[in-house]
């Protein structure tokens, strides 16, 4: 019953946001689990390698409603040589929760131009529209900073906020990594928008979601939030990371 309220919880909160990585992650694997309609708030822990908190990246995250991810699934794939030659690497897909065919698409960037210029291109629109996409996808440009520590759960959250000053917030935002640890969240990405730095990207991952969820509805929260600077409301996507390369 427990899980049950949970889940309804999360189906609420997910449901107040009209959007949508992690850190680097080990070459190649497949969550099983994730793969599946998996609707759940579980979490599977996996060792990757350790990554400095120096490590930065330009990522391109890409969300967008698809009408069946295996057939989406295999459409991406199709594409791959398309993105290349745009200098977009493949590096995180995830699955929504609760709602598996809200899908994630974040890969790396060599040139920015090449990567705004892809999101414009009509045969990007024909590639997605092949896979059964459904809608206008939401697609930003994040200068990305990974905090690895070795250790990561296949259930994350990305946030996206709009702060004041970017550097005052990282500030507050350091200064509570442990408090995050202390509540089941483990810290694995910030970021910011290449156009506009005000507007920010935070992934999250779970050591214990059950405490983690309610740490993130928590009023000590929303003031930590607030003192850092934080505009309006978070937009949080919830997921299962399905593949990682």
């Amino acid at each position: 019953m427990k899980h049950r309220t949970l889940l309804l919880s999360l189906a609420g909160l997910l449901a107040m946001f009209l959007t949508a990585c992690g850190g680097k992650e080990e070459k190649t694997t497949t969550d099983s689990t994730s793969m599946t309609t998996d609707t759940t708030m579980h979490t599977t822990t996996t060792t990757t390698p350790a990554t400095p908190a120096t490590t930065t990246a330009t990522v391109m995250v890409v969300k967008h409603k698809v009408a069946n991810f295996n057939k989406w699934m295999a459409s991406y794939d199709e594409h791959d040589s398309m993105r290349v030659a745009s200098g977009l690497h493949n590096f995180v897909i995830g699955r929504g929760i609760p709602d598996s065919n809200m899908v994630m698409v974040a890969v790396k960037v060599d040139d920015t131009a090449k990567a705004k210029a892809f999101a414009k291109d009509p045969s990007l629109k024909k590639a997605m529209q092949k896979g059964g996409v459904i809608g206008a996808p939401n697609i930003m440009i994040f200068n990305t900073t990974f905090l690895d520590n070795g250790q990561a759960s296949n259930l994350r959250v990305m946030t996206y906020e709009t702060v004041k000053d970017w550097d005052a917030w990282k500030t507050a935002f350091e200064s509570g990594k442990q408090l995050r640890t202390d509540n089941g969240l483990m810290d694995r990405a910030i970021g910011y928008d290449i156009n506009d730095n005000h507007k920010i990207s935070v992934v999250l991952s779970f050591t214990d979601s059950a405490k983690g969820m309610s740490f993130l509805k928590s009023d000590t929260m929303k003031k930590r939030m607030a003192a850092a600077g934080v505009m309006g409301q978070p937009n949080r996507y919830y997921y299962h990371v399905a593949k990682t390369y």
